[in-house]
């Protein structure tokens, strides 16, 4: 279904390399396609019965990471934490940082609205990678995905945009936004410019492979403009 050099590519991407590479054509097609090519393809499957076990299995790691990690921590910050990991937004993330949107099989339809890079549909195909390395390759592999792709951008990590928002909230006055004033490079390996406003006023501007960071660094610029240096 797809090409060899792409699936090598997106395989060095993640540092696993499928000995089923049938299983990882699975996890990249979107239900849109698998509809669409029923009676041309014999036996194609989406990949949301992956994307159920990929849930379960994300879940799971990031909960005992977090266990560990945190042992001082109790029930609610440690469920706080994991929702911040394992949510739509996190995960979409994680699959633009290894281009996962570029491999995805989608629907006409579906790539006529462009949703290769729909948070919904990227955080889906990077739980069914989970759960197709996990089948391939062991649980061992599918901890070290999660770990390289999701808890390396540390649920410990600064969150500036957060700490950027309760400063402009102690006025009360002031309205905190962010605006993508540019994009770059082709449509699996963008990179976004992006600046804080403050009142339509720029504050601060920053540049990431997905939004969500190009607004985390605008926002540290922005900090450091307000002499917080975190």
């Amino acid at each position: 279904m797809s090409a060899g050099r792409e699936i090598n590519e997106l395989q060095n991407a993640i540092g696993y390399r499928f000995r089923d590479p049938d299983i990882l054509s699975v996890a990249l097609t979107h239900s849109s396609y698998a509809n669409e090519m029923k009676g041309k393809i014999p036996g194609i499957r989406s990949n949301e019965r992956l994307e159920f076990l990929g849930d379960a299995i994300l879940e799971e790691i990031v909960t005992r990471h977090l266990f560990a990690t945190y042992p001082e921590e109790g029930e609610g910050k440690l469920t706080l934490l994991r929702k911040a990991l394992v949510c739509e937004e996190t995960l979409a993330d994680a699959a633009r940082s290894i281009s996962l949107g570029a491999y995805l099989f989608l629907g006409h339809g579906e790539e006529l609205q462009g949703s290769r890079d729909l948070p919904s549909i990227l955080s889906d195909a990077f739980e069914a990678l989970i759960a197709a390395v996990r089948l391939d390759g062991g649980t061992e592999e599918a901890e070290k995905l999660i770990r390289r792709v999701v808890l390396s951008r540390g649920s410990g990590s600064v969150d500036y945009k957060t700490r950027l928002q309760q400063l402009v909230q102690q006025d009360g006055k002031e309205e905190l936004s962010y605006r993508v004033i540019r994009e770059d490079g082709p449509e699996h390996n963008k990179v976004f410019e992006v600046e804080a406003l403050i009142n339509s006023n720029s504050v601060g501007r920053g540049t990431g492979k997905s939004k969500r960071d190009a607004e985390q660094n605008a926002a540290r610029e922005a900090l450091s403009l307000f002499g917080i240096h975190l």
